[in-house]
């Protein structure tokens, strides 16, 4: 099956992609100036540019928190990492932290999207600690017994979970809770969970952003603070605690002052005891 629309650098589509629809993965990429994507993608991207200017900072937050959060459980002394919903690869990748700091760290990759499994696989063929499985968040018990799991992580030993802007793409009536649950139960003392999310003030922004999330991609859910907060259960965080991204540990001196949409997502990083 073949479609005509293609990638933003020219390049054909991957196999069996229905380019109709918004994918959540190639859409984070548009708004980041990424090329991986279609045509459907940076229209809804465009779309939230548009109408709410500003508002595209949320992508950038995130994605520099991510890797200082890294950083932080590398510094800890975690060695192996799995990457739930892990987006098509950008500047610092789990695993180019994770390595740069301990070259024998192991990371696994998980998305659904084919677009993300194949630019990924090309990039890390020659890397032996280092792999992307297809798997869907919703089903996390496939994602910890893939046979590229089982060979890369040992659930014995600390283990960290990133969860990195993917649980608000899951509704309420799919069971996030649960799904924190589950990871938080399948990894021993000492590991780490890191989870960001879009936050909810009960402000305009949000309400738009989710209103438009929904309309596009059926999924997209801004949470209170309370509901984070239930996310880490039964763990322990770290300092901070859960807060706008851009303050999660910043580098260099001095809190930046936040814009509207900056307090819309949050970040933490908890620790099992």
């Amino acid at each position: 099956m073949g479609y005509e629309d293609t990638t933003a650098d020219g390049g054909a589509p991957v196999p069996g992609i229905d380019v109709t629809r918004p994918s959540v993965a190639r859409v984070y990429d548009a708004v980041l100036g990424g090329k991986d994507n279609y045509a459907v993608d940076r229209e809804l991207a465009d779309a939230i540019v548009t109408q709410l200017p500003g508002a595209q900072v949320i992508a950038f937050d995130n994605r520099r928190v991510l890797a200082r959060a890294i950083a932080a459980m590398s510094a800890a002394g975690i060695r192996q990492f799995i990457d739930i919903g892990s987006g098509l690869p950008t500047a610092d990748n789990v695993h180019q932290v994770a390595q740069r700091h301990a070259p024998e760290s192991r990371v696994v990759y998980v998305d659904n999207d084919p677009v993300v499994l194949a630019h990924g696989r090309a990039l890390l063929a020659e890397n032996e600690r280092t792999v992307v499985i297809t798997g869907d968040l919703r089903d996390p018990a496939g994602i910890r017994d893939h046979e590229d799991t089982r060979r890369l992580i040992d659930f014995e030993q600390p283990v960290a979970v990133v969860l990195s802007a993917i649980l608000h793409h899951v509704n309420d009536d799919e069971g996030p809770l649960d799904l924190a649950r589950f990871w938080r139960e399948a990894v021993p003392s000492g590991s780490y969970v890191y989870i960001s999310h879009f936050r909810s003030e009960n402000d305009p922004g949000s309400a738009r952003l989710e209103e438009i999330l929904q309309g596009s991609l059926g999924r997209g859910r801004w949470r209170s603070d309370e509901e984070v907060a239930e996310l880490f259960e039964g763990l322990t965080l770290l300092e901070p605690g859960i807060v706008p991204c851009a303050l999660w540990r910043p580098e260099g001196e001095g809190v930046p002052e936040l814009t509207e949409w900056q307090r819309l997502i949050v970040a933490g990083l908890a620790v099992k005891p």
